[in-house]
């Protein structure tokens, strides 16, 4: 069985790296980042309400530590502002912007394109048994050491 989760773990792993890297792809024309245009999205799903740093690191797919690196990055593009929070100084409110919206509404289809091409060999019952997998997975709760 040892093998079998080595081998289950590392096959994860290298799906991953494959679909991250087709992504990149993807967005290369966009001079975006995977995880930059993770902060897109996640800003866009605010309803153009701003949020705080540490709620789009708590969302993000991978936990960064540069992730203000990555909105600074998104700033001088002009698809982020940042404003210090009125209620709270220290905190720094982040909000999508005109330009970051229309980005991503283009990248959309692209995105959709990519990610067809990545599961078109799965079949609608497998992708719903796929997905229930890696639900299961990743609902394992993690040990600390």
């Amino acid at each position: 069985m040892g093998e079998m989760n080595k081998a289950i773990v590392t096959g994860i792993l290298r799906a991953g790296a494959h679909i991250e890297e087709r992504l990149n792809e993807s967005l290369k024309a966009a001079q975006l980042s995977v995880p930059q245009f993770n902060v897109l999205r996640i800003l866009r799903g605010q309803k153009q309400r701003a949020v705080s740093l540490s709620v789009v690191q708590r969302r993000m797919i991978k936990k960064m530590s540069n992730t203000s690196r990555l909105i600074d990055k998104l700033m001088d593009k002009g698809l982020v502002s940042r404003e210090v929070c009125a209620k709270n100084r220290r905190q720094v409110d982040i909000c999508i912007t005109p330009q970051g919206l229309e980005l991503l509404q283009q990248l959309d289809s692209i995105i959709a394109t990519t990610e067809e091409a990545l599961t078109k060999n799965l079949s609608p019952e497998e992708k719903k048994h796929f997905l229930q997998l890696i639900r299961q997975f990743s609902a394992v709760p993690q040990e600390k050491n």
